[in-house]
Formats: structure tokens, sequence, C-alpha cells
């Protein structure tokens, strides 16, 4: 029997199997790098070891320094949660000879699934239907294609190839991808299907020969080949949920295995599917299973582990619907760039539930408060999770709970997860892979640029509210009061559509007087401005009558930077100086570093003639490539960093000299 757990990850996995330790009784140690001396995790385990560094390399990939953890914690099993080293057969090995328990599959299963070209014909053996695959990328005649890695997952060394110009550096770029994440860049390439879906099924084995599929889920709402929303059950065609099933179980019965895993298949428009790959771990969506089975999966890991078989002996019937967001940290509007910075603020309202199956909302969260997001992990911060009774329902809670929610600091994916879930095709059941590329409208913001004006009134009535309540003088006459009015009170803000100046005066009674809002563009007429009366303000919330109607905005101030929620949308602010002070000015063509990162590769040099989207550089953050490209056809006249170079946002990584037109 399990008395002590090593849990060998960090973040929501792992408070996620902390809380089921916790209820069963079981003891716990966390490891953890030093960028995550203070997380939440550390903080829940019993006993907690440090793993000097802050990469993953240096840290909870190293096999030696997690089982030393649990020589000097006395831990006597471990469980690898997700990603990093949850599929790996050499560490799955490595802990069952050190005499401790491992919760997962076999070693043997894991390196069988591990190979995906290997799993792909032993499967293939099994009857489990299979896509044309190719190594030799010289034999491909028929596009499009997909690059993929062998090892691993999480869309990591992944590439559509329409054409077959692109394929040969779409291999290249996929091999030092997959060769940065899991440390094999070995990849093959599968024909691609168009308007596919990403439909998973969850099996359990366990050791006396039991292998069930405990129901599946559709994961195809994706980025970057990265599921960012996934429900269960899946919508599918009559008679497929059978098949589906029945292949998973062949699946899980051809490797022996033992444990929580997951079979990916594709889903093509005519009801045909074929195997993706096994994830030999617990995946990241586990939850909707969760919620709509009632089991508590980690759980069911730690007792197969243990010996005993598993508590059911058929699929469990399915209840309701659930639907399972990622909310990550990055910027749907530039590509999906990770984003970096201190979470000032990480409030969801109507959780009833964390880290457990619950109807209603859950939320598995690897962050709080004060939790400083950097460029070492994954970019993904929570999932938060809704369960209903039926599919609709469930879509309009999570929709609901999100747009509520409060996300100040960090630039998030929360405004797109809003308009998927509220998306026609979204509610029809009209989702497949390629969902994102076909609708442009969801990553608009949900606040509009007409709706930033009130969020900047809002947020300078609620800073003045914030100066007179610290007054000691006149306290009780409003801010910027004068017996003869002459001039509002202006304040100047910076946001999410350019920077914006708020100009007011109240009366002796604190009424608003007049307001008017202009963009800091040099045209001084003014906004469009509707009839606004102030109906109350504190530091931290102000209500305002917009044309009869009464619309609530909070507010939370963070030194200069202004966050404000209001019923359209969040509005992000950073009040500017009333006096700004000289700043450097830049040469023109300077390309600056979007986030922190160590620039990968250099593709040009200093002298060199550039087109508009040529690649310039690469840099590398957050365990992803994001390529830095030319803005405009011109000259390289500077790189300054050169490839291994570590630079923090806002550097310049490169500066090109516009080529001048022809007169």
């Amino acid at each position: 029997m399990i008395t002590r757990l090593l849990v060998a990850n960090r973040g929501e996995i792992a408070r996620r199997v902390l809380a089921t330790c916790r209820i069963l009784g079981v003891e716990t140690v966390a490891v953890h790098s030093d960028a995550d001396a203070d997380a939440p995790f550390v903080a829940e385990a019993d006993q907690a070891v440090r793993l000097p560094g802050n990469t993953p390399a240096e840290t909870y990939l190293r096999i030696d320094l997690i089982l030393d953890a649990a020589r000097k914690a006395g831990a006597d099993a471990v469980h690898p949660g997700y990603g990093f080293l949850a599929e790996n057969a050499e560490f799955a090995a490595a802990v069952t000879d050190a005499g401790l328990t491992w919760v997962g599959p076999p070693a043997k299963a894991i390196a069988a699934m591990g190979d995906k070209m290997a799993a792909k014909a032993l499967l293939a053996d099994a009857g489990v239907p299979m896509l044309p695959t190719w190594t030799d990328a010289d034999e491909i005649t028929d596009f499009p294609v997909l690059v993929k890695a062998s090892a691993g997952g999480g869309g990591r060394g992944m590439r559509i190839v329409r054409e077959a110009a692109g394929l040969a550096e779409a291999v290249a770029s996929a091999r030092r991808e997959a060769a940065g994440a899991f440390g094999d860049g070995t990849v093959f390439v599968e024909r691609y299907v168009e308007r596919g879906r990403h439909v998973e099924v969850q099996v359990f084995g366990d050791t006396h020969g039991t292998v069930l599929a405990l129901g599946e889920r559709d994961c195809s709402i994706q980025r970057r080949h990265q599921k960012i929303v996934e429900e269960a059950p899946a919508v599918l065609p009559d008679g497929v949920r059978e098949r589906l099933h029945a292949a998973a179980v062949a699946a899980g019965r051809a490797v022996g295995y033992v444990g929580a895993g997951t079979v990916e298949f594709l889903l093509a428009p005519d009801g045909e599917f074929f195997f993706l790959e096994m994830n030999t771990r617990l995946q990241v969506e586990h939850p909707v299973t969760e919620a709509v089975t009632g089991l508590d999966l980690v759980r069911l890991q730690l007792l197969v582990a243990e010996g005993d078989p598993l508590p059911l002996t058929a699929t469990p019937p399915v209840t309701g619907h659930a639907i399972e967001v990622r909310l990550c940290a990055e910027d749907p509007g530039q590509g999906f760039r990770p984003a970096t910075g201190t979470l000032h603020r990480f409030a969801v309202p109507g959780v009833v539930g964390e880290f457990a199956p619950t109807r209603g909302l859950r939320l598995d969260s690897g962050v709080v408060d004060g939790s400083t997001v950097g460029v070492h992990y994954d970019s993904m911060l929570a999932k938060l999770v809704a369960w209903a009774p039926t599919r609709a329902e469930a879509a309009r809670l999570l929709a609901g709970a999100l747009a509520r929610a409060e996300l100040h600091g960090v630039t998030t994916n929360r405004d797109l997860l809003v308009r998927v879930l509220r998306s026609p095709e979204f509610r029809a059941a009209e989702v497949d892979t390629g969902f994102l590329d076909r609708h442009d409208e969801v990553f608009a913001p949900l606040l509009p640029p007409n709706g930033v004006p009130l969020a900047a009134l809002a947020a300078a009535l609620a800073s003045a509210a914030a100066r007179r309540s610290t007054a000691t003088v006149l306290a009780g006459l409003p801010s910027g009061w004068r017996n003869v009015p002459a001039f509002p009170q202006v304040t100047r803000y910076a946001g999410q559509h350019g920077e914006i100046e708020v100009r007011y005066r109240l009366d002796r009674a604190g009424t608003l007087a007049e307001w008017s809002t202009h963009p800091m563009t040099g045209d001084d007429s003014g906004d469009n401005t509707p009839a606004v009366t102030l109906v109350g303000a504190t530091p931290d919330r102000v209500t305002l009558d917009v044309d009869g109607v009464r619309r609530a905005f909070r507010v939370h101030r963070v030194g200069s930077a202004v966050f404000v929620d209001g019923p359209d949308g969040a509005a992000s602010l950073a009040e500017l100086p009333r006096f700004p002070l000289p700043t450097v000015e830049l040469a023109a063509g300077s390309l600056l570093a979007p986030l922190p990162g160590a620039v990968a590769r250099v593709h040009v040099e200093v002298g060199q003639r550039v087109a508009a989207g040529d690649l310039l550089l690469t840099l590398e953050a957050m365990k992803l490539e994001h390529p830095v490209l030319a803005p405009t056809d011109g000259v390289v006249a500077e790189l300054p960093v050169p490839a291994g170079g570590q630079v923090d946002t806002g550097a310049v990584l490169a500066v090109v000299n516009p080529e001048e037109a022809p007169r």
C-alpha cells in the first residue's frame, strides 16, 4: 500500500494529485525548481524537495535528482503527472528498479507507445485503423500532410504542409522543436485530413487483465495543434462510439496496458476514424471524463498501482455533459504568443469545487493571486470545467464564468475561449481541428473599441475616489472640485486600443457634471459620449447610469496599472504620467523581443538584403519556437544578439533599414 507519494511534476497537475492523496490519507512530497519555490503546489505538499535550477532540463527532467528526492523524503511511490517524464520509459524503469511503486503503465508499454512509428505498426496488426504514413520525405507526393514528432506530444514538433516546397523546412523545424521539448528529434509524416475531428478514448487497465473504455472526449478545437477546448461525451454519428471504444480497448490489450491512458483518433467527416497516438499517462482533459462518470481517475491510478482490480467491470454510464477550457497566458491576437508577468488577481466566480469530480463549475489551477508566470514552462494557467445536464447549458455556464472572471496582470486567451463557446458553430457541435483557422471573429476582444471610454472613465473615477478616501483636509469634497470651475480633471491612459484621455468634472455634491474622452492622436474633437450619471464610486467599484441603464465596473489598481471589469468585457489600462520622462529613441526598423527567451538561431547576416516576411532569427521561449520576420524589404543593419544569447522583453533583436522606393 502506498503511504508516501512523490509527485514528479508541477503546477495544476501536481495540485490535482495532491488533492486526491489528501482524501485517501496518502502523505505527499513535491519537487520544485527555484522558480517554483513559492508555487501553490509546493505549499500544499506535506514535504518538498528543491531541484536546483530553473529550466526543465536542470530540474523536472532530471531522473537522478527526482529519485534522490524520493530517497531523502522517504517516499515509497512516484506519480509522474503529465508532461516532463510522464511518458519516459527509462524513468518508469528507474523508479521500479529503485524499489518504488510507479503510478503508471509498465515501462514496456510506455516504450511501445512512445515510438509512434513502432506503435502504429503494432496496433495496425491489432486491427486499429491507420492513416498513410511516411518516414522518407522523398516518397511523399500527395499533399496536404502533417509532420509529427515521434516522441512526446502536446502539439510540439507538428507542422501542416500543403505544398512540396515547404516540406524540407517544416521537417527541419519540427525536428528542432521536438529535440528541444523531448530530447528526441525523430519525426514522421502522415496524410492530413481536412475538417477532421480529434476524438480520444479514456482507457484504464489493471494488473488482472482488465482493460476498459471509460468514455470518449472531443478535443477538436486546437491552436498550434494543442487542445484548448475539450468536452465529454463527444457528439458522434450513430455507431461510431461503439467502434471507437472497441478500437481503443484493442490498442490497450495489444500492449498489456495498466493504469490510465488515452487512445487518440482522427475522425473524418464521413465517419471513418484513424489512430493518431496513445498517451501513456493521465491527460490534461481528464476532468471532463470525471465530471460525466463521477469517477476520480487519480484514485483509480493509485488503486491499480497498488495491485487492486478496477472497481468496475464495464464502461460506466454517462450523465450530463462537461466542457473544459485551458486558460493560458498568451495573446491569441499575436499568433498565441506566450505572455509573462505577475498575476495580480486570479478570481473565477461560481466555482463549486477544485481538483475533484464536481457538478457545476470546477477549477484546476496552478496559480493564485501574486503568482509569477515565467518563461521556463508551459503557458497554461488553469483549467475551468463546467458540468450541466445538457451541452448547451454547460457551454453557457462556462462562457459566463469566464467572461466574469478577474484575470489581471497577464494577457490570457479568455476572450477567445468565450467567443468560441458562444459561437453558433460550437453550439451546433460543428467543430474540427481547423475551427480557429476559419473563424477570425473569435479573435476579437470581448470589449469593443467603443467600450474603452466608459472603462477609462470608471478607472478615473475610482482613482479619484481612492484619493479622497485618504484625504485629511476637506475630505467631503470631490476630487478636483473648485468654487469656480474652469478646467476638468484630466487623466491619460494607454490601453489595448491605443492611448486615451479622460476629462471629467464633479460638482460639489459629487455628481458627474461633465465628461468626455479623446483619443490622443492630435484630434481634439472628442468622441461621441453617451449620457452618463454617476451612481456611486469607491476605489474598487464604480456604478454608472448609461443612457438609462445602470452598469457596474470593478476596478483594481496595481501601481500605474488599472484593470477594469465591466458588463461588456475587461480593459487593462496603464495610467500615463502627467509629466513623462524622456525615453530612448530606437533606431528605425528595430525589431524587439516580444517576451524573454533565448535566440536559438540567426538566419541572416549584417548587410544582407531581405524581403518582407523573410525569417531573420528564431526566438525560443516557453518550450516553443517564435520566428522573427522582416517587417519590410530592406537591408539588415544590426544583429546585436548572437545565437544562444538570452534576451528580456523589449530587447532589440535586429534592425532592418527599409529599402527606399525608387524615385
